[in-house]
């Protein structure tokens, strides 16, 4: 938004819809209704010509519509007439609707200024049938004018049409110069109406929404009138229910709109126009006041049209602002509201938690707790009890947040005046206000929660104009210990209309993947919902493990899908990102990156990575966060394509080169030939990991698991088919059944009651593939999870995998190396390994990637940009020879860490016999701690010898060579080098002396080694 005050001549911008033929269509309208007959001969003459003239109808309308309509409407006006009448009512209720496949027109009643409530919700209609879908393809444009008429008999109404055609595009897939010209991109009928000036001005808007990912609002004031006009750009699809939700907007300031126009183009942008004027005798504030408000609030509706709290808002009970601080404040609610309380924690201290039958009964009264004591209804039906209470929080979150800016230099703002008019109270008023105003334990629980979630915001995009979801850092230490043993560094919460999502990292330099999850159905989005943060907390915590080997903490973001928006992954990680840029970016400019208040008052830097969902979008966020101004956009995601310098994971196999350095270490240590291993496989070929496994292995892979189904086959699966499938990164769907023996099956997740070749059947394919890990068929040598959602094997199946269901008792695998994250729950590998399976953990084994990823940022911020572009960027094919090097000199790095990895755990295993997956936290642990010590040690660091010995065996040789170490040190900020070092020292001693060293050991490694 920008604060120049643009002035227009009091012209309408559109040409009138003028009907030529409208007189001889009024003689046929006559002729039809006199042969219907439903009208009274007499009268028929003069309801035609009161439709025609005083309802003061768009002549659009007459164009559009048929003889047959027109009559229909007219007579049904006659039948309102009559009714009003019998009433001894003054107004008429008009409601007169025609819908098609390509168009429709609606005419209704409409009081000056105020939603619709009840009756017809016609803009609602008009954004869920025809604007929130709306793609290039398939476009709907809407004209929409007010109108009063005077009837006969004393009779009056207020009218507002909307007309909806289907737009016929100049062009309809631009190229990309075509794609910034109006006059190429836009719907023929809008060219023919729209003025020179109106085509100038939505030039200029469509321009600036193609290089912008949030809404673009323009007001125009118009000369000799207090008249003002909105533009509003943004990309299609990226918002639902906005048409509707504007006029809400601005009825609730006391203004009316005499015209509108929604415009689609071609390149994917809309425009809406809005013609507003201050309702008459208003007792709200001016026009020349609001119309700010209106664009500042307009954004935040962008971001959540709709929500749970509407209708207060509807009904001035709670602002625009007010509402959608209560909706994030219901959705913090949901995930953090203390459900646990004093007699789980009573309990936690009874019961030994290294007793796995202890672990399971808190294991299981955590869940129920947690999913029973306070639903997502149950919270929102108290927070909507007490609008009062609800306002008295907001006027405290925005006493901090809220920044009085544009403003400064004419008048505070109506946001500003409103705090001023606001009840503040203190923290502890405030406790003592919810204790009063509540009746119960748990209304004054889910409001204290939002009291929390005031306290622990250090900065917050709301009051951003141009921020397309909302983003709160979130200072994390609210969490509780018993629940969250390792305190994350920092955390964010993110909601967007089609999404929520966190972020979560363990140190001030932080890397990790950005996961989006989606739902099958409404018991998965259930189910997803209740477990999004403990999710992404695990996968951040095991994250951290996983980067002992390199400089960077652990981090992860997840991001889940609504439940009705499962077809808008890459809108949803657009907005993520956005969001998050809109805290990490410092400094103002005004229209794009406001003023904020920064509690935290430090800069920050993410580093995102590919994961599930996610892959392809990389080089979206660092060309997104180039062109935002971040500084730190060449190192900001990693994963990139290799025209980008990035070193694609699934291309190279990287994180499969690490799990399977743990396979080989079993056949090594067990001496097994892997062509006669048997082998399970989830994650199938489509994925990075489960294509990998597939190219790098020759065992006798006999079942593979992905999200079509389950393949399987006892004499092995046809190992040249599967390869197939793996180079083209296809799912197991598209496996040629002939190559499978008279003991193979495969069935798909839609399929129902399907006989496999022992006899059974299959009931549900579903069920089938959900649980085909747990089933008596797939025994196999060694078991390696390539993919599949966290917890699939917990407490309440583990028995499964140990042979309580198998006819010989044996356990279904003998050896499990966990490529994919958090496949198991630790109580479950503890039993595992209790019962004698050999099980290689998450952390340990699946380190490969972010090895990878890590030394790509380093390339990064060791080359300049001109460096980075001759050695690192893959153009037009052409690999770089550095490039080629440095990718094997990576292989190695990751298949030596590895290999010294899993030694190292199978010997303290040997020597203490204490389980693998407690020796892999602790080993992981060991390393970050020490990492810790390390850089924050001045002797070691100071000490110049030691540092550059140690330097020059951590930094890549290549690089090395390329550019020196002295340049090096130069040009990578000095906390990452810091960070190189204490991460070299710190593993390559735990691998060798363990993660209990004893008191001399490190003294004895630094005199060998240096």
């Amino acid at each position: 938004m920008k604060e120049t005050t643009h002035v227009l001549n009091n012209e309408s911008g559109y040409t009138a819809n003028v009907f030529a033929e409208k007189e001889s269509q009024m003689l046929k309208v006559c002729e039809n209704l006199e042969k219907i007959g439903f009208l009274p001969k007499e009268l028929v003459h003069n309801e035609v010509q009161w439709f025609y003239t005083n309802l003061n109808i768009d002549d659009y309308y007459f164009a559009l519509e048929s003889v047959e309509t027109i009559s229909n409407h007219i007579m049904s006006l006659y039948g309102a007439k009559i009714l009003a009448y019998t009433k001894n009512e003054n107004v008429l209720d008009i409601n007169l609707e025609k819908e098609s496949e390509d168009s429709a027109v609606y005419i209704h009643s409409s009081e000056p200024g105020v939603s619709q409530l009840y009756g017809p919700q016609v803009e609602k209609s008009i954004d869920e049938k025809f604007l929130d879908n709306s793609t290039p393809s398939q476009a709907y444009r809407v004209e929409s004018y007010r109108s009063v008429s005077a009837g006969g008999g004393g009779l009056s109404s207020q009218l507002r049409s909307y007309f909806v055609t289907r737009c016929e595009f100049v062009s309809e897939s631009a190229n990309d110069v075509q794609e910034t010209d109006i006059r190429q991109v836009a719907d023929k009928n809008f060219l023919r109406k729209a003025t020179d000036y109106t085509l100038n001005i939505y030039q200029e808007v469509m321009q600036t929404v193609l290089q912008r990912t949030g809404p673009v609002i323009e007001m125009y004031e118009v000369k000799g009138s207090r008249e003002r006009r909105l533009i509003i750009g943004y990309r299609q699809r990226s918002t639902k229910g906005f048409f509707s939700a504007i006029s809400d907007l601005y009825h609730y300031y006391d203004l009316y709109s005499t015209r509108k126009y929604v415009e689609h183009f071609s390149n994917g942008v809309t425009i809406i126009g809005l013609y507003l004027h201050p309702v008459p005798q208003s007792k709200a504030a001016p026009i020349e006041h609001t119309i700010y408000q209106v664009m500042k609030e307009a954004s935040l509706l962008y971001c959540l049209p709709k929500t749970p709290l509407q209708q207060y808002f509807k009904t001035n009970k709670l602002s625009v602002q007010e509402m959608v601080y209560g909706y994030v404040g219901w959705i913090f609610a949901q995930h953090f509201l203390n459900r646990l309380g004093k007699e789980y924690l009573s309990l936690t201290s009874i019961l030994d938690r290294s007793n796995p039958i202890h672990e399971e009964v808190l294991s299981k009264l955590k869940k129920r707790l947690r999913q029973d004591t306070f639903t997502r209804d149950y919270i929102l039906d108290i927070i909507m009890s007490y609008p009062e209470l609800l306002k008295i929080l907001y006027a405290n979150f925005a006493t901090t947040h809220y920044v009085n800016q544009r403003e400064a230099s004419l008048q505070p703002t109506i946001s500003y005046q409103r705090l001023t008019n606001m009840e503040v109270l203190s923290v502890d008023d405030i406790s003592k206000r919810i204790k009063s105003v509540t009746t119960n334990a748990h209304e004054q629980l889910v409001f204290e929660s939002f009291l929390t979630f005031n306290k622990h915001i250090l900065k917050t995009n709301f009051y951003q104009t141009t921020k397309v979801a909302l983003s709160f850092r979130l200072d994390p230490r609210f969490l509780p210990e018993i629940e969250y043993p390792l305190p994350p560094y920092g955390m964010f919460l993110i909601v967007g209309s089609e999404f929520r999502g966190f972020h979560i990292r363990f140190s001030d330099v932080a890397r990790g993947g950005i996961r989006m999850i989606r739902s099958r159905n409404r018991e998965a989005y259930s189910i997803n919902l209740r477990t999004l943060f403990d999710e992404n907390y695990n996968l951040a915590n095991t994250q951290h493990r996983k980067n002992k080997d390199i400089p960077e903490g652990g981090s992860k973001g997840t991001i889940l899908l609504d439940v009705d928006q499962q077809d808008k992954p890459l809108v949803a990680f657009e907005k993520y990102v956005d969001a998050m840029l809109d805290l990490l970016i410092d400094g103002e400019t005004i229209g794009v990156k406001e003023k904020l208040v920064d509690l935290t008052e430090k800069a920050e830097i993410l580093f995102f990575g590919p994961d599930e969902g996610t892959a392809e979008y990389m080089d979206w966020a660092s060309q997104h966060a180039r062109r935002r101004g971040a500084s730190f956009w060449k190192a900001f995601t990693t994963g990139k394509s290799q025209s980008l310098g990035g070193i694609p994971h699934d291309v190279y196999g990287m994180t499969t080169r690490s799990v399977h350095q743990f396979v080989l270490g079993i056949y090594r240590t067990f001496g097994l030939e892997e062509a006669s291993c048997t082998k399970l496989q989830t994650g199938g070929p489509d994925g990075d990991l489960g294509s990998n496994e597939i190219k790098i292995s020759s065992d006798k892979t006999i079942a593979v698991v992905d999200g079509s189904g389950v393949l399987y086959d006892a004499q092995g699966i046809d190992r040249q088919e599967l390869q197939r499938l793996a180079e083209r990164r296809l799912m197991i769907n598209n496996f040629d059944t002939q190559h499978l023996s008279s003991e193979g099956f495969r069935v798909l997740v839609d399929e129902d009651n399907v006989k496999l070749p022992n006899g059974t059947t299959v009931e549900n394919g579903l069920q089938f593939r959900n649980t085909f890990h747990t089933n008596p068929l797939a025994q196999a040598t060694l078991f390696v999870p390539c993919g599949g959602r966290p917890e699939s094997v917990g407490l309440d199946n583990v028995q499964m995998l140990m042979g309580e269901n198998h006819p010989s008792g044996a356990p279904l695998y003998k050896y499990i190396v966990e490529g994919a994250n958090l496949f198991f729950t630790q109580e479950a590998r503890l039993r595992l390994e209790k019962a004698g399976i050999v099980i290689f953990k998450d952390a340990s084994a699946n380190k490969g990637g972010v090895t990878s990823s890590s030394l790509e940022v380093l390339a990064a911020l060791a080359f300049n940009d001109t460096e980075f572009e001759t050695h690192m960027c893959v153009k037009d094919g052409v690999v770089p020879d550095f490039y080629k090097t440095y990718v094997e000199q990576v292989q190695e790095f990751i298949e030596h860490n590895a290999a010294l990895e899993f030694d190292a755990l199978w010997r303290e295993h040997q020597r203490t016999k204490q389980p693998i997956s407690i020796l892999s936290d602790e080993l992981s642990t060991a390393i970050v701690q020490l990492q810790s010590q390390l850089q924050d040690s001045a002797s070691l660091w100071d000490n110049l010898d030691l540092r550059t010995t140690v330097l020059k065996r951590a930094f890549p040789k290549l690089l090395l060579e390329k550019i020196g170490l002295e340049v090096l040190q130069e040009r990578v900020p000095e906390s990452y080098v810091k960070a190189i070092f204490g991460a070299h020292l710190a593993s390559q001693f735990v691998y060798k002396y363990g993660a209990h060293p004893d008191n001399f050991a490190f003294f004895e490694f630094m005199r060998e080694n240096f």
